[in-house]
């Protein structure tokens, strides 16, 4: 099954207990409370939900996303 954008903001909100409306696809997921530990829980979920094959240094980097959907490769 695919990744979709609203799949991962449905995914974020549930890890971060908010509601996924909140959560804006642009801005730095940090800032929301999401952690590394966070990430991590989200990358393996996904790894095993959805075959990615992101590391969690790409997603780090860069906290959005926006900028996650291509190398989840979401639609």
């Amino acid at each position: 099954m695919a990744l979709t954008l609203e799949q991962l903001r449905s995914d974020i909100a549930d890890c971060l207990g908010e509601d996924p409306a909140d959560i804006p696809f642009d801005e730095n997921l940090v800032d929301f409370g999401l952690d590394s530990v966070r990430i991590m829980a989200l990358l393996e979920r996904w790894r095993r939900e959805h075959g990615v094959e992101a590391e969690f240094v790409d997603l780090a980097e860069q906290p959005a996303i926006n900028a996650w959907a291509p190398l989840l490769r979401a639609s």
